[in-house]
């Protein structure tokens, strides 16, 4: 990295100023500098009204409109790996953040700075400590002390997704089932009891579990069930007393955190289940008025979220929200993390548009049911 000092500069292109972004250093719990030089950069605008807390930067509009949109985006990188300054080949930028997800922060920032008009009230935040636990989540702790802030019809996170629209997100609980025995040498087992052994129908049951397919606003979600760790064992020649299976469950949407669990207990009756992590699920809200101009105006097809994104943290606030960014998943946290210049371009031009064009007679308004 250079000792020179980084600048970001709003007023280049969308392209550019991801190049800036990138070359910022932030990795999660050092995003002060970077928070520092969005807020520089978005502060005097008479159209936005700016707050931080602490390296969560909220900028919004407040121009009297009947519906408000949020975009977010978060700060934070994950660690770095020999993949600093940025790179620019022609067709892609090469380098930490550049699909995870400051192409996407470029583009908030971008539009935060020159729709001085929009035709819907914006809310702009970018956030800090997206990549680490969710105690220290930004977003997180913006829901929780000024949820005031993302009061919205409508929320867009601007997630990896290949410039195309990925709604909702999944749920996802992991959960430990325990099988006990008693200890033996193994050359006399049948005095003991083999946890192991015991475990087998557990893995039996998973072997043969169909997950659901639900149909929700047109969206496919997929389901899984997997067993994602098992241990147990004492030494070589003792027949375990202990043995735990780690499951984790990624249910649709329309499944609260509770049923989900409520499910498992069903497809493991007579099992004690000690959860070990647990998130919901965001429906993807495609009935909504700007939802449904958003996805006219952009013009791609949208595919459900398979995974879990921060979608789901507006989601528990009653806003509806898809994730729509420049970045692809598929290269996130790599070594050679890159994403293509046109799909940062087309995610800033595809915004610009909706958030200028007039809307359609009636928007923001709910159909008559």
């Amino acid at each position: 990295m250079s000792d020179a000092a980084p600048t970001l500069d709003p007023s280049t292109d969308v392209v550019t100023l991801t190049r800036q972004l990138v070359d910022i250093e932030s990795v999660s719990f050092g995003e002060q500098r970077i928070a520092d030089l969005v807020e520089a950069a978005l502060a005097g605008r008479d159209h936005l009204q700016l707050e931080r807390f602490g390296n969560t930067i909220v900028a919004r509009t407040d121009l009297g409109h009947d519906e408000r949109v949020i975009l977010a985006g978060h700060l934070d990188t994950v660690p770095l790996n020999d993949n600093l300054p940025c790179r620019d080949d022609g067709e892609y930028l090469h380098g930490l953040g550049t699909s995870d997800m400051k192409g996407g922060d470029a583009v908030i920032i971008k539009l935060a700075v020159e729709l001085t008009h929009p035709n819907r009230d914006l809310t702009y935040v970018l956030y800090d400590a997206e990549e680490v636990a969710a105690v220290h989540n930004g977003l997180g702790k913006l829901a929780a002390e000024r949820p005031d802030l993302l009061e919205a019809d409508f929320a867009i996170l601007m997630e990896s997704s290949r410039a195309e629209v990925e709604a909702g997100c999944q749920g996802t609980i992991r959960v430990e089932i325990r099988t006990v025995g008693e200890r033996a040498h193994t050359a006399r087992a049948w005095t003991g009891s083999n946890a192991i052994h015991a475990a087998a129908p557990i893995l039996a049951t998973l072997d043969t579990y169909r997950p659901r397919r639900p149909v929700i606003d047109g969206l496919e979600y997929h389901e899984g069930l997997n067993a994602v760790a098992i241990t147990g064992g004492v030494a070589g020649n003792v027949v375990p007393d202990e043995c735990v299976v780690t499951i984790n469950y990624r249910f649709a949407p329309d499944r609260t955190e509770e049923e989900a669990l409520d499910h498992l207990r069903e497809v493991f009756p007579g099992h004690e289940l000690t959860v070990t992590d647990s998130s919901p699920g965001a429906l993807p809200g495609l009935d909504r008025p700007a939802a449904r101009e958003f996805l006219s105006a952009v013009g791609m097809p949208v595919s459900p979220k398979f995974g879990w994104t921060d979608v789901a943290r507006f989601s528990a606030l009653g806003v509806p929200a898809v994730n729509y960014g420049p970045g692809d998943a598929e290269y996130a946290h790599k070594k050679d993390e890159k994403v293509l210049k046109s799909r940062i371009v087309a995610c800033e031009q595809a915004l610009r548009a909706w958030l200028t064009t007039d809307p359609p007679a009636g928007a923001g308004e709910e159909e008559t049911r």
